[in-house]
């Protein structure tokens, strides 16, 4: 996907536009780059994992934007984002342990993330590998690249788990959209102001507009992505939904105080996006 697929008439800045671009070159570079083992099996078990989760690439998207609020070329940013990837994609490889389909009908070339052990092992590569780039951007950005992964380790347990007796099935929901996908979003904004240069504050504001946004993300595909489940006639997605457009108001309002340019222009225009969109866009 694009970024004028993701951003739309959102991204009209052409200064921008075109140094997002650039920017999302050279993490495709840096994704590559990462994977790459001497082992054949580990480089294409990585491949296999960033072609499928080549989607909207928000997370480096954000690490991008939020480093327009400090010096969006310094030379931290492009290794943030792809770090901040590379630990999507990590949760992605452990979540394909479940897709006992993909197990049950490998594809001849694609196959090699059809096993459990593959899958984990393929995440914990990519983890390590996320985790050797943020090392290099200074005990915050390591603080905030660990914290998410546990949130994130944290949610897919919730997520198997389901709600327990007597607790709100929504309520469920929300903690795990949260923390599956809010603490990673909100955590790339973070290490795009932090290496960016930008100060506590924007950081700080940076960090909530990403988790409120991934949240309503993550509630949004669960209702408009689910396969099973209520019918969405049925009230508990209609307040998972009305959740997620309140949550995506307040990531708005979390860019309230920080300087107006283009970047905070298009954030704010994701807002909308999220809550719209379907999965598999």
């Amino acid at each position: 996907m694009t970024i004028a697929h993701v951003f739309g008439r959102n991204l009209r800045d052409r200064a921008l536009r075109a140094d997002l671009l650039a920017g999302a070159e050279a993490v495709e570079e840096g994704l590559l780059a990462a994977v790459k083992s001497d082992v054949p099996f580990i480089a294409e078990s990585g491949r296999s994992l960033l072609r499928t989760g080549k989607g909207w690439r928000l997370r480096p998207l954000l690490v991008l934007l939020a480093a327009r609020f400090g010096d969006p070329h310094a030379p931290g940013v492009a290794p943030a984002a792809v770090a901040a990837e590379l630990t999507h994609l990590a949760a992605l490889g452990h979540d394909s342990v479940c897709a006992t389909e993909a197990a049950a009908h490998p594809k001849p070339g694609s196959g090699v993330l059809a096993t459990t052990s593959v899958a984990v092992l393929t995440g914990d590569f990519l983890f390590a590998r996320a985790s050797q780039i943020v090392a290099d951007l200074g005990p915050d950005a390591v603080r905030a690249q660990t914290a998410a992964y546990a949130r994130m380790v944290t949610g897919q347990m919730l997520a198997r788990t389901g709600p327990g007796e007597g607790c709100d099935p929504v309520a469920h929901h929300v903690e795990v959209a949260a923390a599956r996908t809010g603490s990673l979003t909100g955590a790339s904004g973070r290490l795009g102001a932090l290496a960016s240069g930008a100060d506590a504050r924007v950081c700080d504001a940076l960090a909530r507009y990403g988790e409120r946004l991934g949240t309503a993300l993550g509630l949004t595909d669960d209702v408009l992505g689910a396969a099973t489940g209520p019918p969405p006639t049925h009230p508990a997605p209609r307040r998972a939904l009305r959740d997620a457009r309140r949550r995506a108001h307040h990531a708005r309002s979390a860019l309230r105080d920080l300087p107006d340019c283009a970047a905070k222009y298009t954030l704010a225009g994701l807002c909308d996006t999220v809550t719209v969109r379907r999965a598999g866009t």
